[in-house]
């Protein structure tokens, strides 16, 4: 039974990092797109899903280091982030589109390597 106990915690430790290693990654790519993409709407996709994921993964990464009433509530947290973080980037995308922020219409490849023509 104590082996199976420690086969248990090797496992849920490799879990851990997989999934800690995997929300950081996607917090990363979200933090990129932010920086490098041109407007508000390109912006608002990189981060919006990225985040989410990147929350997500981390928040159960923590889950399974927790005792069960606390992984309960990481993982209700986790589900109210996957459900309002979209939620709140389609009401800035809209109020972006009423304001009238225009998308980019022709993307400059360019741009990306700070050679862009002016």
């Amino acid at each position: 039974m104590e082996v199976l106990l420690l086969i248990w915690e090797y496992i849920r430790n490799i879990l851990t990092i997989i999934l800690g290693v995997g929300g950081l990654f996607f917090l990363a790519v979200g933090v990129v797109g932010l920086y490098r993409l041109p407007d508000v709407y390109t912006r608002l996709h990189a981060t919006t899903k990225c985040d989410t994921m990147g929350a997500g993964l981390v928040l159960l990464a923590v889950a399974f280091q927790s005792a069960l009433p606390e992984a309960v509530k990481l993982i209700i947290i986790a589900g109210f982030i996957w459900v309002t973080n979209p939620t709140a980037a389609h009401v800035i995308a809209k109020a972006a589109w009423v304001t009238g922020f225009p998308p980019v219409k022709k993307f400059d490849h360019n741009y990306l390597k700070g050679e862009s023509k002016k």
